[in-house]
């Protein structure tokens, strides 16, 4: 009726003959509905959420006759346990199952309250009965209402006793329980032993063993056991798995190691010195009575020596002993014997000391005696010294020759060659390994800076021993360990070492070419550190800041060191070697490396065959140093066989015969002929492979001089062709594609069924279903969320007036209760002024 309630659905087209539905809609009467059937359903729900009216037999399986007794029973059970499982107070760290024992409960039986009844004489003793107890602590009142609730008619013909009275009735009680005690021990003591008298002579007439053959007989054989069963006896007598000591640590060892060195060292020392070690051990001079033997021994004896001289106590002799002692406490084997004497002589002294108390005149003569006596044994020691110095001195010679067990880290160079030179190689090993222990970093704060220096002296050393006229190769050989082992305990330092030389190298390189123009291959310190930082440090990472300089120098060195002499071209095959070797894993592509292995083929060709190719810098076509490898003696190429090349030889050439000159060429042609082969190997995953390796192929196939050479130098290149000619390309040539043109596509009209507008495009009968009942599930879905909502904020609008109803009538309370307060202090006022003014 009222027109602002009606809400009007215009629609943009009015279609003739569709029917419409909810053209005019009356949103108030319809949420007036909704809250009445709210208040209807959905409140009273609410108000009766706490509330039961009907019982329902709810025990598990009571009506269903499919399952048995015993199967409901422990379904029952278990629906039990799974609601008692879970804590009922967050709090309570006690509440878990109840523990049974027989079945009862441990907490009941932890209570103790068991009553022990025994008549025994033994455990009652030391114990006071109930009535005692009472009548003693109780002050005689409960024992009285005891009687009285107990025998009420005796108390109504008798009167109460005193105190006194049942005092003395208990005594004659507990003294008459025990005579009966005793008695029945008594009869029970006679009565046992009786038996056992009887038992003695029935038992000669019943004791009557069967012969041995006839219980075999009737001895039924015993069940073998079971394998399951042998397996369990083994298992348990095996052995069980016993706890190792802890794995120590690093510093833990470094300190152990230097604790072992450093005895090693003082004993060395002691027998250096002729000290020996049985005397050095200290031992008590007397032995009391009431010594435990368990070892101990003071530092020091203070006891004083008890002697009278001239009728007066005598403190001087031990006085000036102990001065002695003192002055000689720092000097060497000779005053320690004589110590030894003097203790002796000392505890003769106190022998005669304790004698000669008595009598005051033998005083003097036994002085006299003793002085003579020390003079004896005076003379006897110097004679054992002398026979102990005789036999020391070949252990004073042999700790003499031997190394000291502890090392300081030099500070300078010259010191650590002064420590290592004139020792074998072991001893300078050795020397390395004490040095890098006993300076172990985990032991002192500076020691980490010194080792580090030790790192750069022992590098300084090896280069020494390589630029010598005749370098020692073996010994360079064994100090890369103790170099390696400093390598890995101080990596940035090693490394800042083997740059810094590096470094000097490639600036000395440079400085030649630009002074003379050319350069020449380095010496044999350079090479030797370039093979130790192959063995330092990882060759195969893509970039290292040692490995890659070092790679940038040696490649260097292959295309800008002119080959002038055999020493080069030797120097120059062992920078390939180490070329290999540093690229074994990553297999990087080396072009220096195959240039100079085709300009060692060149030089060792005749003038007349070195043409129709080319040869990159160093090496050129024509020249003085063509022929360096050539070998044209009969008598050589036949004598000749393979041997390695050694790197000393670049130091003595000079000094070498033309024969064996022409045996280093051939090996040096067969080295570059395996490294060809290697080569080859190693780049043959390449796919330029082919190009690249082609100049060499063409140099070994048409200008070397095959026939020449001895059958083994034609073995090594036969295998080095080979290797070469066997490799499968691993791409083909880029050419057209052959196949079939791709026609033009046609675009033939796709002819549709035009619908009428807004309806959905036809389709099957079963894809219209299934479209109308995703759109009526949409709907339906949309309306339960909507309704869901509004009975949501309905319940909420419930709450919100039941709490302001709570709060209002709080309220309403208090504000009566401060009111009544209020007229009760006004009247109480008034009562008090009303007091004052009276």
């Amino acid at each position: 009726s009222n027109p602002f309630e009606v809400k009007v659905n215009r629609q943009k087209f009015d279609i003739l003959g569709r029917k419409t539905k909810n053209d005019v809609g009356l949103p108030g009467v319809s949420r007036s509905k909704a809250i009445k059937k709210r208040n209807q359903t959905l409140l009273r729900e609410y108000k009766e959420r706490e509330k039961t009216n009907v019982f329902k037999d709810k025990r598990f399986g009571e009506y269903n006759t499919k399952i048995t007794p015993e199967e409901k029973m422990i379904r029952r059970f278990a629906l039990e346990r799974q609601q008692n499982y879970g804590k009922k107070n967050i709090y309570n760290l006690n509440e878990d199952e109840e523990l049974t024992h027989y079945g009862q409960s441990l907490a009941e039986i932890e209570k103790l309250n068991d009553i022990v009844d025994s008549d025994s004489d033994t455990e009652e003793r030391g114990t006071l009965s109930a009535e005692l107890t009472a009548a003693h602590f109780g002050g005689g009142g409960g024992l009285l209402r005891k009687k009285a609730s107990s025998e009420p008619q005796v108390e109504e013909e008798e009167k109460p006793k005193s105190r006194k009275e049942l005092i003395e009735e208990m005594i004659a009680k507990s003294k008459q329980e025990k005579q009966e005690r005793q008695t029945r021990r008594e009869s029970a003591l006679e009565l046992t032993e009786k038996l056992d008298k009887d038992w003695k002579e029935i038992q000669t007439l019943i004791a009557h063993k069967t012969p041995k053959s006839e219980r075999k007989d009737k001895e039924v054989e015993k069940p073998k056991p079971d394998e399951y069963d042998m397996i369990v006896r083994e298992l348990g007598f095996e052995m069980k798995a016993k706890p190792s000591e802890r794995l120590k640590t690093e510093e833990e060892l470094a300190k152990e190691e230097q604790a072992r060195l450093q005895k090693l060292e003082a004993d060395r020392l002691r027998r250096m010195r002729g000290i020996d070690e049985e005397e050095n051990k200290k031992r008590p001079s007397h032995m009391s009575a009431d010594d435990l033997a368990d070892g101990f021994i003071l530092d020091k004896d203070d006891r004083r020596l008890l002697s009278y001289k001239d009728g007066k106590i005598n403190i001087e002799n031990e006085e000036e002993k102990e001065e002695e002692e003192e002055e000689e406490e720092g000097e060497e084997e000779d005053n320690e014997n004589e110590e030894e004497s003097q203790e002796e002589s000392a505890s003769e002294n106190e022998d005669d000391a304790a004698d000669n108390h008595s009598d005051l005149e033998s005083d003097l003569e036994s002085e006299e005696e003793a002085a003579g006596n020390k003079e004896e044994k005076k003379h006897k020691a110097n004679e054992n010294k002398s026979q102990n110095m005789e036999k020391l001195d070949p252990k004073r010679e042999a700790a003499k020759s031997e190394l000291p067990y502890t090392f300081a880290v030099p500070e300078s160079y010259e010191t650590f060659k002064s420590l290592l030179s004139g020792r074998t190689v072991e001893q300078q090993l050795i020397i390395l390994e004490r040095i890098q222990k006993c300076n172990h970093p985990s032991l002192a704060v500076g020691n980490k800076a010194k080792l580090e220096k030790l790192f750069g002296f022992l590098l300084e050393y090896i280069g020494e021993l390589a630029s010598l006229d005749l370098p020692e190769l073996r010994t360079i050989d064994k100090l890369v360990l103790p170099l390696y082992n400093l390598c890995q305990m101080f990596p940035e330092a090693a490394s800042d070492s083997i740059k810094f030389i590096l470094r000097d190298a490639a600036h000395d390189l440079e400085a030649l070419i630009e002074v003379k123009g050319r350069a020449t291959f380095p010496g044999l310190d350079m090479l030797i550190y370039l093979k130790i930082v192959s063995l330092l440090f990882p060759t195969s990472d893509f970039w290292h800041p040692v490995v890659t300089p070092a790679f940038m120098y040696m490649s260097q060195l292959l295309t800008k060191c002119r080959i002038t002499t055999l020493q080069d071209v030797i120097k120059g095959l062992f920078i390939c070697c180490l070329f290999l070797e540093y690229v074994s894993l990553s297999r990087r592509f080396v072009p220096e490396l195959i240039n100079f292995l085709l300009g060692v083929l060149h030089i060792s060709l005749p003038k007349n065959q070195a043409q129709g190719y080319t040869v990159v810098h160093p090496f050129t076509p024509v020249g003085k140093n063509l022929e360096l490898l050539l070998v044209r003696d009969k008598e050589d190429l036949k004598s000749w066989e393979k041997q390695n090349v050694p790197l000393s030889i670049v130091t003595r050439l000079k000094e070498t015969s033309r024969t064996e000159i022409n045996h280093i060429r051939l090996s040096c042609l067969a080295l570059c002929f395996d490294l060809i082969k290697k080569c080859a190997a190693l780049y043959e995953s390449l796919p330029s492979f082919h190009e690249i390796m082609h100049p060499v192929r063409i140099l070994l196939t048409q200008h070397v001089p095959v026939h020449e050479y001895p059958e083994k130098m034609q073995e090594w290149y036969h295998s080095a062709l080979k290797e070469l000619e066997n490799k499968v390309k691993h791409y083909t040539p880029l050419i057209c594609e052959k196949k079939k043109p791709v026609p033009l596509k046609q675009y033939t009209p796709k002819i549709v069924k035009v619908l009428e507008f807004g309806r959905k495009q036809a389709s099957s009968k079963k894809e219209q279903e299934r479209k109308q009942l995703i759109q009526r599930h949409k709907r339906e879905l949309k309306g339960a969320i909507r309704e869901i909502r509004k009975d949501n904020q309905y319940l909420a609008r419930m709450q919100l007036s039941e709490i302001m109803e709570r709060d209002s009538a709080r309220k309403r309370k208090v504000k009566e209760l401060l009111g009544s307060l209020a007229t009760q202090e006004g009247e109480w006022k008034a009562m008090k002024r009303k007091k004052w003014k009276n």
